[in-house]
């Protein structure tokens, strides 16, 4: 099995940038799927972004695709996520994810997931 830990979290100010990391250990993360997911309070655990296992198929939520950059650096087994221009409604708990199979914009299809890191974004 795979682990994952996610990091680069924290309070930022409205129009900050933030990268996060999902670091992989146990496997080899290429082999994976990797998904990024988030969940304010109140609400249900929402997809973000995903990019499959080659890094040439990437998917974000329609509404996030001009602030969101999903990238992978297999060298140090790790996926990012690049938020530009962050706003209010961003905060949340932003969970990593990863499966085997092909990419998918479900939280139930993913079978691995990591503690998340928290995302505090002030006005």
């Amino acid at each position: 099995q795979v682990q994952l830990v996610e990091s680069g979290g924290g309070l930022v100010q409205a129009g900050d940038s933030l990268r996060l990391s999902c670091a992989a250990s146990g496997r080899t993360l290429s082999t994976y799927t990797v998904g990024w997911f988030r969940q304010a309070p109140g609400k249900e655990r929402e997809f973000v972004s995903a990019v499959g296992r080659t890094g040439l198929n990437l998917y974000h939520a329609h509404s996030e695709k001009d602030r969101f950059t999903i990238s992978r650096d297999n060298t140090r087994n790790t996926v990012y996520l690049q938020i530009n221009n962050l706003k209010f409604e961003d905060t949340a708990v932003y969970y990593c994810a990863a499966r085997t199979s092909v990419l998918s914009t479900s939280a139930h299809d993913y079978i691995y997931w990591g503690q998340g890191t928290q995302v505090t974004v002030s006005s």
